[in-house]
């Protein structure tokens, strides 16, 4: 079941954001985790097929890491959220 959002999904939103950068870095994560358990299969099959997955899989983990360290470590999610006056035009109609 996908997550609900108790209101309008907005990335201006600092719960929203945070949220969606997890989920972005979940997904990271999962073709991570797909592609090179693959390619490691592969290799341990017959090292002839992919020589060169150490040259994709470790610098791909380094990029996950530098991800992972931005969403955890230094992203910052504090302020608040105050919508723009257009995001609900239902209040804006005569």
């Amino acid at each position: 079941m996908p997550p609900r959002w108790p209101r309008k999904p907005d990335r201006r939103d600092p719960a929203y954001r945070r949220l969606e950068d997890r989920l972005n870095f979940a997904l990271h994560v999962a073709f991570f985790a797909a592609i090179n358990s693959g390619l490691w299969f592969a290799h341990q099959l017959n090292a002839d097929w992919v020589p060169w997955v150490s040259f994709v899989t470790f610098p791909w983990l380094a990029l996950l890491a530098v991800h992972g360290g931005y969403i955890f470590a230094i992203a910052d999610y504090s302020g608040p959220y105050i919508p723009a006056t257009d995001d609900n035009p239902e209040e804006n109609s005569p």
